[in-house]
This record gives C-alpha cells, structure tokens and sequence, in this order.
C-alpha cells in the first residue's frame, strides 16, 4: 500500500513527494497528462494518469492506499472539482480511520494581525468556495481528516512571490518597482520545504478533525518584500506604492484583492501539536539575494 498525492508536479506537491520518497514511503501520484509520468517515475513513486473529477478511479485509489494527501489544483471550476474529488476520496476511505490532508489556505481568514485556527472565516471572493467543502472535511466521520491552511508559500523561485519579482519597474531617471497597493499589508509566509515537512507530520500525528495554519511566523509587509526584490534589480530598493484600481487592473480583481489582505500569523499550533519546526530562510532574504534572482 502507499500514500495517494494529488498535485505532485506543482510547486508544493513536488516538494512533498520528494520528502515523501526520501523518507522511503511508497507514493502514487495522480496526475493529469502523459508528459507528468516521467516526472513523478523518476522519484521512484508510481504514476496515475487521470483527474480530479475520475470518481470511480479516485475512489479506487484511495481504497487502496494508506492515506491521501491532496495538494492538486484544478484549473477551471476549482470548487466543483474539489468537492467531486473529497466525495470520491470518501467513498474509498469511509470507515477505515486511514489520514486524509487536505489543502485550504489563510486567505480565508481575511485580514487580521494575530489569525489563530479559532479566527472567524472572512474570505475574499476568489476563495470562498473552500469553506463549504472544508466542513464537510472537518466533520468527515471514519477518517482521519486534516485541513493545511497555507500562508504564501515561496522558495525555489516559484509561487506567488513572483507577483513581487515581476511587478512593472516604471521608467524615468530613477524607475522603481511597482508594489501590490500601498505596500503597508502584511503576508504571512511559509518556505516550501517547511510546509512539506507539517504535511507528513500532520498525516502521521494529527488529530481527526484537526486544523492548521502552515505559517512560519514571519510577517513582512509587501513593501519589505518590494524593497528587496528593488535591490536585486539594481533598483537600490526604489518602489512605488499602486492604487488598488491599479492593482486590480494589473492582477485580476479576485487575486488583487486577496494580496491586499494585511495578515499576520505565527502558525504556533503545528509547533505545539505536532512538533513542527520551520526554519527555512525568509521570503525577504530569498528576494533580495536567494532563488528569485534573475
């Protein structure tokens, strides 16, 4: 038997089917085309062609597995998608008490300066379809259930802090980098490689029912984030606040208004419940002089 990953070529669920297969757990991954089977054959994990809404095949695998982790995005119609994959994943795993992990994400707090697990929901549009799926997952009965709530996720140049990266750098004698807003909200983050590690961790440890915030404790404010990606563009930290019309024009109003969220988190939970311990770099340092150079 072995652990059913979902999203095992992305950004996240790359990193954790490394860790998994260094670990020496036999993985099968699903994965959604052909090109993608080499990818996860070369970790030594089996691959699946298939996708989120295959019922019968996701059932299946399930059934047969020791546990699911599912990290999978769907391109279109994100919330029927998952809510088609969590009832096919039931059906195989109901009643057997084997650990289900599924991914949500902090934006559904919405803004706040201490976001705790017990903070009240308050999503921008572009992620309230998770909360009605997240509760069926919650209150699931015969399986281990655990919901991931991810800060920003960043490392290896990858994810969202590209938006910061590759913002506009304006013209003129002295150009600068143009921020997400004014710069003053706060993004709570998490390096790729420590949220891998809460992922196993809460499969092996977690209660059912259970809920964690994957946050490092490190909160910097975009305009932190703007002023190190400036000096690594030879900007000398040059940036430039934007309207959040100018925002929302240049980014989509629905992820606009999800990077202007101010939030700030310690993700102490995971620390105290099952021994979590982040220590990868920061997302100011990764910026500045790390992965997102070039």
């Amino acid at each position: 038997m072995a652990i059913f990953l979902t999203g095992a070529t992305g950004f996240i669920g790359s990193t954790v089917l490394r860790l998994l297969r260094s670990q020496g757990r036999d993985v099968v991954a699903l994965v959604r085309s052909s090109d993608k089977v080499a990818e996860v054959e070369a970790t030594g994990a089996r691959a699946v062609l298939g996708t989120l809404t295959d019922r019968e095949l996701v059932t299946h695998l399930a059934l047969e597995s020791d546990g699911v982790i599912h990290l999978a995005a769907h391109d279109t119609d994100a919330a029927a998608a998952d809510d088609a994959f969590v009832s096919a994943v039931f059906a195989g795993l109901e009643g057997s008490d084997k650990p289900y992990v599924h991914t949500g994400g902090i934006w559904v707090f919405g803004s706040g300066d201490a976001i705790t697990e017990r903070t009240p929901f308050d999503p921008p549009a572009i992620t309230a379809w998770r909360l009605p799926i997240e509760a069926r997952v919650r209150s699931a009965e015969g399986i281990k259930t655990t919901i991931i709530a991810p800060g920003i996720v960043f490392g290896r140049g990858e994810g969202i802090p590209r938006v910061i990266q590759d913002a506009p750098r304006g013209s003129g004698v002295a150009p600068a980098l143009a921020l997400v807003g004014s710069g003053e909200q706060h993004w709570t983050t998490v390096f790729v490689d420590d949220l891998a590690e809460l992922y196993l961790l809460a499969f092996d440890l977690a209660d059912s029912g259970s809920y964690y915030i994957g946050a490092s404790g490190q909160n910097p404010t975009v305009r932190e984030l703007g002023e190190a990606a400036a000096y690594a563009a030879g900007l000398d930290g040059r940036v430039a606040p934007s309207s959040v019309e100018e925002t929302r024009s240049r980014l989509g109003e629905g992820f606009a208004d999800a990077l202007l969220l101010d939030q700030q988190a310690t993700g102490s939970a995971a620390r105290i419940d099952l021994g979590w311990e982040p220590n990868g770099p920061s997302l100011v340092d990764e910026l500045r002089a790390g992965s997102y150079l070039g």
